[in-house]
């Protein structure tokens, strides 16, 4: 069955259903409640494994991989990603905190944003060993900083000028975009950087996400290399082409994007291009978020209500908008499975939507699927980066329990919220 290779790697269907991590999906919603998120352990070593086995192989100076904090972070993931030696990309305090308080090493931790606030940058002081300078205000603020003789390593965040095909909202490194500093900036940068003795080791750049040909970013590597000739890096120093690499959401998008392709194609084109310019090679630093842990990711919903609205079938779920928003953001299209029988003979179109107040909380249009009734449960695959990192508590939704699978175990990383919860940061007015 096509659809099932979106699912993790250890899914199975049994006589009893699907089955993930050697966990039976139906026994594991009767335990915890739907919606539900689960975690194949077994596809994030993989995913990760084939990243270093590929660097390993294209590119002969030293290479790591970041994970993208803001595809899904909690202190199990980021636990994970010391486990593999990742480094984690963090936004801001609060994914700062997190990795803190899940032991990522300082030398482990990078961080982002277009526009850290002074908490941000001293929270970065404390616990990163990078921080990606995305402006020049930014840079002045770092300047000025009592500690700014203890800072963190920098690299400087370009702005290429160009794009890749995704869509609008995800495109990033194109001339106008809010992200980074083009070229004259980014020398006038690494100028402060040198006459404030900063300790400037890199540069930056990012094109865009949810992209599946390499072929754009030779540009852009091409001209984060100029760049460094220009400021004139050492034999120490890292070049971060960002990541961005995609995945499919949907059998129409099959066959998954490959990323040994993606990787050998940046490795060459940094190889080459240090050659032709006589530069040292980098370290070369890639943050596959997406296509490290999306796949990994498996919602479940229960079916509440079906009914017929013009040509239309309607299957109505228990989530759907407050922990995915991405249809609505992107118009994202997902698949999906019936738990207890995903190998069963098709009953005709279907569309997936959620009990939210908007007619954009969708999931799926026009899905083929088997007889589904109230009570049913519906897996969701392709759902483990930029769901619950982005998730909300619109219409007063509680965001789910999330479980981590291995070995046939189940464990709990994050509880499922409660109405106790959402009343916790509130104070009456009378």
């Amino acid at each position: 069955m096509q659809r099932l290779s979106l699912f993790p790697d250890t899914t199975r269907v049994t006589d009893k259903g699907l089955s993930i991590g050697g966990c039976d999906l139906s026994a594991l919603a009767a335990d915890y409640g739907t919606p539900l998120y689960l975690y194949d352990c077994a596809t994030l070593d993989a995913s990760t494994t084939l990243y270093r086995e590929a660097l390993s192989e294209h590119y002969p100076a030293k290479s790591g991989i970041t994970y993208a904090g803001k595809a899904y972070l909690c202190l199990a993931i980021a636990q994970w990603t010391q486990k593999h030696g990742l480094w984690a990309d963090c936004t801001g305090q609060g994914e700062i905190a997190i990795a803190a308080a899940a032991g990522v090493k300082r030398e482990h931790l990078v961080v982002h944003g277009v526009n850290k606030s002074s908490q941000d940058l001293e929270s970065a002081f404390r616990h990163a060993g990078t921080i990606v300078v995305d402006n020049l205000t930014e840079l002045d603020r770092l300047i000025s900083m009592p500690a700014s003789h203890n800072l963190p390593d920098l690299w400087l965040r370009f702005q290429p000028g160009l794009t890749v095909e995704t869509h609008a909202y995800t495109q990033t490194g194109q001339a106008g975009s809010k992200f980074g500093m083009d070229r004259n900036n980014i020398l006038i940068s690494a100028e402060l950087c040198r006459r404030h003795s900063l300790p400037l080791r890199g540069l930056h750049f990012h094109l865009g996400s949810q992209f599946r040909d390499p072929a754009p970013l030779g540009p852009g590597i091409g001209r984060a290399l100029d760049l460094a000739a220009e400021i004139g890096f050492g034999s120490e120093w890292t070049l971060s082409p960002g990541g961005g690499w995609g995945v499919a959401y949907h059998e129409d998008e099959l066959p998954q994007p490959d990323a040994k392709k993606y990787i050998r194609f940046i490795a060459e084109a940094v190889i080459e291009g240090c050659k032709q310019r006589s530069l040292s090679l980098p370290t070369l630093q890639l943050e596959p978020g997406r296509s490290l842990v999306a796949r990994a990711g498996v919602a479940v919903y229960r079916v509440g209500t079906i009914k017929r609205s013009g040509d239309r079938t309607w299957v109505l779920l228990d989530g759907g908008l407050a922990d995915n928003p991405r249809h609505a953001l992107y118009g994202t299209r997902y698949s999906a499975l019936a738990v207890s029988r995903p190998s069963g003979p098709d009953d005709g179109m279907v569309s997936l939507a959620g009990p939210y107040c908007e007619s954009g909380d969708v999931l799926a249009i026009d899905l083929s699927l088997p007889k589904v009734e109230p009570g049913d449960l519906i897996a969701v695959p392709v759902s483990g980066a930029y769901h619950l990192s982005m998730s909300s508590n619109y219409n007063g939704a509680c965001r789910p329990a999330v479980l981590w699978l291995a070995n046939g175990q189940a464990q709990v990383i994050q509880e499922r919220e409660t109405p106790a919860d959402l009343l916790r940061r509130d104070h009456p007015l009378y």
